[in-house]
């Protein structure tokens, strides 16, 4: 499956807006943001796991980043409640699931093949102060990325760099991009490399997850 797989493109879904998909594992659902490949795939997505609902036990072979957005994501490392911000790398396994129901948005196959950092952060714990309205928490950097989280106050204006693209997800709020197009809860953007990017939040203020420079090492999984 190719699913929004140029990544020259800027790319704009509401993913509140799509169906949910099942997935291999009963009562897993999913709605698919960016694809390349298969069940094995470089992707995307936001998942839903039911009350009680597992995933049998796997290890990244090409590495998973995700944020739990609601309930608490559950494996054998600990509990993972709403807000956090987790990276697997590489070679590391798990048995997820959920014995309350969650709902995280997920990248898998997204490391560089050495990547051995395995971390989990609360993304609220690191917001610095809130200059001109911009707090920023930053919760990974290295070569190939950046990737932060930030809360806009109501009418502040975020801004980035674009050099090696850019893609944000929208955890709650409202906001307007610099194409006047609006953003809400669970709205997901992507832009090339160099594209103009900035979002001003609405009335309730925003919280955005981002990350930038990765696009160039966009590449189908090595099956």
């Amino acid at each position: 499956m190719d699913l929004h797989s140029d990544f020259t493109a800027r790319v704009l879904v509401h993913s509140d807006s799509l169906a949910w998909q099942a997935s291999p594992m009963a009562g897993v659902e999913r709605r698919m943001l960016d694809r390349i490949g298969d069940e094995v795939a470089r992707a995307t997505s936001i998942v839903r796991y039911a009350p009680g609902s597992h995933f049998s036990a796997h290890t990244h072979t090409g590495g998973e980043e995700f944020i739990v957005l609601d309930g608490v994501f559950q494996d054998e490392h600990g509990d993972f409640p709403a807000g956090t911000y987790v990276r697997n790398p590489p070679t590391s396994s798990h048995t997820p699931g959920s014995e309350a129901g969650c709902t995280i948005f997920v990248k898998l196959w997204q490391f560089a093949p050495d990547d051995r950092t395995q971390f989990r952060k609360d993304m609220a714990a690191g917001l610095g102060a809130a200059a001109t309205g911009v707090a920023t928490a930053r919760l990974h950097e290295d070569a190939r990325e950046r990737v932060t989280y930030h809360h806009l106050a109501p009418g502040a204006t975020l801004t980035e760099d674009t050099t090696g693209g850019i893609e944000i997800l929208m955890i709650g709020g409202e906001a307007t991009t610099g194409a006047d197009e609006e953003l809400r809860q669970g709205s997901w953007l992507r832009l090339p490399d160099g594209a103009a990017f900035a979002v001003t939040a609405g009335e309730s203020g925003a919280q955005i997850w981002m990350k930038t420079g990765h696009l160039p090492f966009a590449q189908a999984p090595a099956v």
